[in-house]
Order: C-alpha cells, then structure tokens, then sequence
C-alpha cells in the first residue's frame, strides 16, 4: 500500500494506533496539538508498552501550525481525539483530505451526523473502538489491551461491502482484531451502552476500573443505565449488535442480557486501567461525557424517555469539570442518593 495516511491525535490511542501502522510499514504522519508530544516523537519515537511485549518506532510527526506548509494531501484519516475535539480538528483536516480520500474517526461517542456535515458522509466509513491506554509523558504510553483484545468495528453508513471499508479492516488489523458490520450506527449505539454503564459512573470516582465494578450496588446501578442508553437507542431506531468481538450466538439474550453480556466484556478488556475520564480530570481537562452519558440524558428528555441515571451521571461530571465538587470515591454515594430522590 502506497497510500498516505494521517493520525490526527497522538494520544494515547492516536499513538497507539500509530506506533502499530509505522511498524507495519505503512506510510504515516502524526498530527497533534501537544507540542512536547510531537517534539519528544521527533527525537525518540513512540514507546507502547502492553501487557505483552513493548512496540518502539519513529514516528512522523507534525504540529498543527506545520500542516499548512507541509504540502501534504491524504488518502485517508484517522482522526482519534476526543469527542469535545471533533467538530473543530474535522474542520481543520478537511482541507487536507483528498475529494476521494477516507476519514475514520476512532473514538467513542455519537458524532457520525456531525463529522458528516463537515467531511461529507460520501468520505466518511464508521468505526467502533475498544483499546484501552494511558499517556501522561510525551512519547510514552502504557497500553492496557493487547492486540489480542483489541477491537475494531468499521463499516459504510449505507450498509454496503465496498473495497474501501475492506481496505480500512485491513489497516486496522495490525493494530487489533477489525470486524465489518452492515449497521455501523447500531454498533456505535451499542458501544455508547456500555460506555454509559462503565466510564459514566467509574469516571466520576477516580477509582481503578477493577475497584470502581466490585463496589456494592454498582453492578445493579450499571444495568439500569444501560437500559436507559437501550431504551434511547430503541427509540432512535437503533438495535443492539454484538461487539467487542462477540459472536451473535453470545448476542442472542434479552435487552437485559446483552446489556450485562456487553459490560462483562468490555470490563474483562479494560479491567487493568482507569477510565478515559480520569485521565482527564488528572491533567486539568474537561472529560467527553458530555458526548456519552449527557447525550443520552439530552435524547432522552427529547423522547419522553425515564433516563434519571444517566442525567445524574451527566451532572456530576458536569460538577468535577467546574470544580464544584472533586472526583472521590464518595461520589458514588452522591449518585445513588440523587438516582433515589429523583
């Protein structure tokens, strides 16, 4: 393959996803807006350490004000940020990525509408992500799944095989185990469901994934939020799918079931870590549940949907942002008290 490829975003999943695509041998440039993060991989490369073994790479990497000069034009992006970065860096690339060219938003969230208002949905192919990382020193990562449990989800918003969404699979290999599905919009829902039932409390806790899933009647806690997100999805025309690599046949209980089959899972690939959340919170940044649990709180008010968990689990984060009240493992005391008076 002789195509070129951008990273938009070396975080800790940009770079992982990076340091992966290099190794292959896969013509790739980094663009990011953490200086010491570009000028550190310049220097030294990407070290990913994973649970089973260690990638170290050169990378190719730009800071964003560098692009413009770089006379540099893609035939495909993968832009991995967060949600609350996606409108304004989709705006920023699109003029670097050809009439024809792909662009793969790896991150969680439910901004396929929004990136194709920008983009144009004929270039954009839908992706669903579960690889766990961590990243508080430039050029060094510590990721929590192996490419053995890593997974992807990518597909065409119509539905359709196309040799493009299959290239994009291939790509993605090297850096875990890529599926196709016909519903990329049910996947991402089903993924934002287990997202709500697991970073949306665990974040507001400051605890270890592990930790935060045995405390007591966090499990009961996580099922209901879980059918809210369901039930929303429902609402939205959206069905539950199987993910994180499931088989249909593991996919095939009730609403309740799948719910606890998706949350069992994923937990059993990011059980190492700390949710995406905290690590925000620990270097002064405003988390995405906006994007996760408050889009489902939003949705389901427009809907006429009981979604009292999640709103709840939307306005504590939305408290920690502002510093009104800190991340502490108290709060899981706040959440249940304000899901009962509610």
């Amino acid at each position: 393959m002789n195509k070129k490829i951008a990273v938009l975003g070396c975080g800790a999943i940009g770079s992982s996803v990076s340091a992966d695509l290099t190794k292959a041998g896969l013509d790739i440039t980094v663009i990011d807006q953490w200086p010491a993060q570009v000028e550190k991989i310049r220097t030294d490369g990407l070290e990913v350490t994973m649970p089973d073994g260690v990638v170290k790479t050169p990378i190719r990497a730009l800071h964003l004000c560098e692009l413009s000069s770089a006379r540099l034009e893609f035939d495909i992006v993968f832009m991995c940020v967060k949600s609350n970065d996606h409108r304004w860096l989709a705006e920023f690339i699109k003029p670097y990525l050809k009439d024809n060219g792909v662009f793969v938003a790896i991150q969680n969230g439910f901004n396929e509408d929004s990136l194709a208002s920008i983009i144009g949905k004929q270039r954009l192919i839908g992706c669903v992500v579960e690889l766990s990382a961590e990243i508080f020193n430039p050029g060094f990562v510590k990721r929590n799944t192996t490419h053995k449990t890593t997974w992807f989800s990518v597909g065409e918003h119509d539905g359709f095989l196309t040799e493009r969404v299959k290239e994009i699979q291939s790509i993605l290999n090297h850096v875990g185990r890529c599926d196709i599905t016909g519903t990329i919009q049910s996947a991402k829902w089903t993924k934002l469901i287990a997202n709500s039932m697991t970073m949306g409390p665990f974040g507001l806790l400051g605890l270890g994934n592990s930790d935060a899933a045995h405390l007591p009647g966090m499990f009961d806690l996580s099922v209901q939020l879980g059918k809210e997100s369901a039930a929303v999805g429902e609402a939205m025309g959206l069905r539950m799918e199987p993910i994180f690599g499931l088989r249909a046949d593991e996919f095939a209980g009730t609403t309740e079931e799948n719910i606890v089959t998706a949350m069992k899972t994923l937990l059993g690939h990011v059980s190492r870590g700390r949710t995406a959340p905290i690590h925000d919170h620990m270097k002064g940044r405003v988390s995405e549940m906006a994007f996760i649990s408050g889009l489902v709180a939003r949705k389901g008010k427009e809907l006429g949907i009981d979604v009292t968990c999640n709103a709840a689990v939307a306005e504590i984060d939305r408290q920690i942002n502002r510093g009104e009240i800190d991340m502490k493992a108290e709060n899981f005391e706040l959440l249940k008290s304000m899901v009962a008076k509610s």
